[in-house]
């Protein structure tokens, strides 16, 4: 995310922004109609009746965005109350257009009982379509409903109906405290009836806001559409300050037949029929969630609307069986997935179901489910290969296809692992945006990031053999200086300092992004030192779990060159040294090495720098400053030196500024899914301000909530959240291997990225995050994620299979104990239901290298219980117990102290 703090659309000049002379088309001079309820303060305004403001009965917190409506009142510009349609007449080919926002004109009120009701035929352009629009009070709540009659003499054919979403996610122009006090960010459910949109305070705390389709109308969530918009300075629509807004797509046929052609949609497209004088009407329900986001799911249900939960989320692996839990007011008519046969659905009890994958799905899969009262829910879901061998065979791309070796590079990049162009089937060795090809920032990085930590997990003698090479020729002495310093690239366009060298002649080498020699070589971007740093403490865990696979050097190198760039990066010319990194977690890891290995001198100076840090962040009311005038990638940093150090406030207030921006849907792609829009810009191949789906903040800000997690097991929610985003990185990874840095929501795409991009910073979230973990649902009962219990409920002892990727972490949350290991893998565990004892099984890597022993860490995280290893004998080193192992299965007992 390569940028000074500009804000994007300056520094790229990717908008053009309009001039700042903005009309009121709305008809604010004409003031408001206030609408009361029990639950709701809301204001519409009277000529257009559009809702301009939503605040909770008691609050000042609005979600909409009330104080910059004076510059969002031109036509073209959408909100609440607005409609956009296509449609024709049956047996037509061509589609007319309708939108409510075009061109503006005062509505005609009308007295129908509703709190504010209004014919929008004066606002829309001439069709045989009678719109009315109502807003009433339903229970308390907010209710929005349009009826539309076809007043012509033919039978019409709908193919679009969409509804604007408008939210106050609009940071242009304001600071980070008011942005922290002002903003809301939403996210979608597309899950046809049983769809909605929820919105919560960018905060984390406070009440939460869903909008769920009106009971007594037909409207179902089937797509959610961008809109377009001209970008005025004062909002800069469409830029990394205001991301744009969306639309609640009930018909999609219109747009499938032309402008998603070759798409496949999350749900099939469909369109509706009047015949001469038949309505239809659609509706929404703007509810509140009292209790915040952890309460967002309570509330769907009590509008009727069905829920879905399932466990461990919605990306799961082949042959590993998942919980669906159903809660509806009707009984489930049918179930099926698409494609047919993907998934074996067993229904367990009433509302809950095992979902299994079958031995051949893989990707998207939609699963449907009818209910008895005609209402449609689709749950969407993706389906990787086993987890280990998705780890496998990302590890062979990266050192295969990835793998750069021409020697003859000016740049000295051989060897490496550089970024890579999947739809071109070669690696990216030239790009305008130096770094992507210059194997540093997040988008030159990412390749060489993911290859590296992969070894931490699950060596392979021959990639690890290659990563030497990598470290020797280019990481330290060309990325990285003698003073342990790190380039910000070292691929350039300098004509003067390669005069012979092909530059592509097709590329616009003329952006600020084309750096020179000098400025690529410029050493001042803390958030490169992480990349390196990690890199280095992978070989450094490989080395000394796995030495036989090292050659070029013992793991006490590898620790002290991760020691020596964290140092480095804090030094004064290193921009950016003050604020949360992406991936700095590792920085963590070096220090807890660094202990164990009995370094203190060493350790004692990390700490000091990471303490520094911590103070300061703890003295900030929004500590979460980088390279964007917003962001989502301080907080994992700023999280984990201020839990670290204790600083409560700053770890709560971290927490909830996560959840803030972290949803959990019953969609893969949004479930768990860190908010972040403008990164293809920078590591992407197509290159737009676009919700991104897993990017790498998704794994990144997992870790934050998996920590809070472990210390405070009682809180599910943290856990559903947290692993969903763990779970990301699997899904960017396709069937050859290749890792995508992003999947692409706007539904005239829906594709992986072409390039791997900045892809290796979430795929390390996922590698020190993810795990088993075992959670007490005061309904839902024992939950496993990352593996299966496989015992009777209600037994004496609780029995899991781990089933995760990552098969060295095991979190117990009823017992409050993590148990990790530096080898080989746990593949499963027991624990007494009395927290009396624990039982792990060790077992070589199936297929990798086999270690003769591994170090089993246990820590209590929650609660004050205390356990021992009791079988076999064993002695404690690095802080943990040695457990030797062998070509066979072996059993660690522990019991409690």
């Amino acid at each position: 995310m390569m940028i000074i703090r500009l804000g994007l659309s300056v520094a790229l000049g990717l908008l053009s922004l309009g001039v700042q002379g903005q009309s009121d088309n709305l008809g604010l001079s004409n003031g408001y109609i206030t609408i009361n309820t029990a639950n709701f303060n809301a204001k519409i305004v009277k000529n257009a009746q559009v809702l301009a403001s939503l605040t909770p009965a008691g609050s000042t917190f609005d979600f909409l965005p009330y104080d910059k409506i004076s510059v969002r009142a031109n036509n073209g510009q959408y909100h609440w109350g607005d409609i956009t349609f296509r449609y024709r007449q049956q047996g037509a080919s061509s589609w007319t257009d309708g939108n409510s926002a075009t061109a503006r004109k005062p509505i005609t009120a009308v007295t129908t009982g509703a709190l504010a009701a209004s014919n929008l035929a004066p606002t829309l352009s001439t069709s045989p379509l009678n719109i009315t629009r109502e807003w009433f009070n339903v229970s308390g709540d907010l209710g929005l409903r349009f009826t539309i009659v076809n007043s012509g003499t033919s039978t019409i054919e709908l193919g679009s109906v969409g509804f604007p979403a408008e939210f106050n996610s609009i940071f242009t122009s304001r600071s980070a405290s008011d942005i922290q006090r002002l903003c809301t960010l939403s996210d979608p459910y597309i899950g046809m009836h049983a769809g909605y949109i929820r919105a919560s305070p960018i905060s984390g705390t406070g009440a939460a806001l869903v909008v769920t389709p009106l009971n007594g109308t037909d409207t179902p969530f089937e797509a959610y559409r961008n809109l377009a918009e001209q970008s005025y300075s004062s909002t800069g629509y469409g830029s990394q300050t205001f991301e744009g807004l969306y639309e609640w797509q009930v018909l999609t046929k219109a747009y499938a037949e032309k402008e998603w052609a070759g798409v496949t949609p999350w749900n099939p497209p469909s369109s509706r029929t009047l015949a001469p004088g038949q309505s239809m009407q659609f509706g929404f329900r703007f509810s509140i969630a009292k209790a915040g986001v952890r309460d967002l799911d309570a509330t769907v249900k009590g509008t009727g609307t069905p829920v879905a939960i399932g466990v461990p989320g919605y990306i799961i692996p082949r042959g590993s069986p998942a919980q669906l839990f159903l809660q509806a007011s009707s009984s489930v008519s049918s179930i099926s997935s698409d494609p047919s046969g993907a998934f074996a659905v067993k229904e367990v009890s009433t509302g809950s179901y095992t979902i299994t994958p079958s031995s051949t799905a893989w990707g998207r899969v939609r699963l449907t489910v009818n209910y008895a009262n005609g209402k449609t829910q689709t749950i969407h879901y993706h389906v990787t290969k086993a987890s280990t061998d998705v780890l496998s065979d990302l590890g062979t791309f990266l050192t295969t296809k990835q793998w750069f070796n021409d020697t003859s590079d000016p740049f000295g990049r051989a060897y490496s692992v550089m970024t890579y162009d999947y739809e071109a089937g070669a690696i990216v060795s030239q790009d305008p945006r130096v770094w992507i090809a210059g194997l540093s920032d997040e988008g030159g990085t990412g390749a060489y990031v993911a290859a590296m930590m992969k070894q931490a997990i699950q060596p392979n003698a021959d990639e690890v053999a290659k990563l030497e090479m990598f470290v020797d020729k280019v990481l330290w002495g060309t990325i990285q200086t003698s003073d342990f310093a790190v380039r910000k690239s070292i691929f350039y366009y300098d004509k003067s300092a390669l005069p012979s060298y092909p530059y592509k002649t097709t590329f616009n080498w003329g952006s600020w992004t084309s750096w020179n020699k000098a400025s690529a070589y410029a050493i001042d971007r803390a958030y490169n030192y992480v990349h390196v740093a990690a890199a280095y403490w992978s070989m450094y865990r490989v080395a000394r779990a796995y030495p036989s696979l090292v050659k070029s050097h013992a793991w006490d190198w590898y620790l002290g060159q991760a020691y020596n760039t964290v140092m480095r990066m804090t030094k004064s010319g290193v921009g950016y040294n003050r604020d949360g990194l992406m991936g700095e977690t590792v920085f963590g890891e070096i220090l807890t090495d660094l202990t164990r290995e009995g370094k203190t001198s060493e350790a004692s100076a990390l700490s000091a720098a990471m303490k520094s840090r911590a103070t300061n962040w703890d003295s900030q009311a929004v500590p979460y400053g980088s390279e964007m005038a917003w962001d989502s990638t301080g907080q994992e940093g700023v999280y984990y030196w201020t839990k670290y150090f204790g600083y409560t406030n700053t770890v709560t207030k971290t927490v909830n500024s996560v959840l803030g921006y972290m949803p959990t849907v019953p969609h893969w792609g949004w479930n768990g899914n860190a908010r972040r829009y403008w990164d293809n810009i920078y590591g992407g191949k197509l290159q737009r301000i676009e919700r991104q789906i897993h990017h790498y903040g998704s794994g990144l800000n997992a870790l934050v909530l998996l920590s809070a997690f472990r210390s405070n097991p009682s809180d599910w929610y943290l856990l559903q959240v947290g692993y969903g985003g763990t779970s990301g990185p699997l899904s960017n990874i396709n069937q050859d291997g290749f890792a995508a840095a992003s999947f692409h929501s706007w539904p005239n795409t829906l594709k992986w990225d072409g390039y791997s991009g900045d892809y290796g910073p979430g795929y390390l979230g996922m590698v020190l995050g993810s795990g088993t973990y075992v959670a007490k649902h005061d309904t839902l009962g024992l939950l496993a994620y990352g593996g299966t219990v496989t015992s009777a409920a209600g037994a004496s002892s609780v029995s899991v299979t781990t089933q995760g990727p990552v098969r060295r972490k095991v979190f117990i949350g009823p017992l409050g104990v993590l148990l990790t290991t530096d080898a080989g893998s746990i593949d499963r565990f027991s624990y007494a239901s009395d927290g009396s004892s624990i039982s792990l099984t060790f077992a070589q890597l199936p297929g990798g290298p086999s270690a003769s022993s591994a170090v089993l860490w246990v820590e209590t995280t929650s609660g004050s219980a205390k356990y021992t290893v009791s079988s076999p004998a064993s002695t404690q080193t690095r802080q943990g117990w040695a457990i030797a192992l062998s070509s066979s299965a072996v059993t660690v007992q522990l019991k409690r102290a």
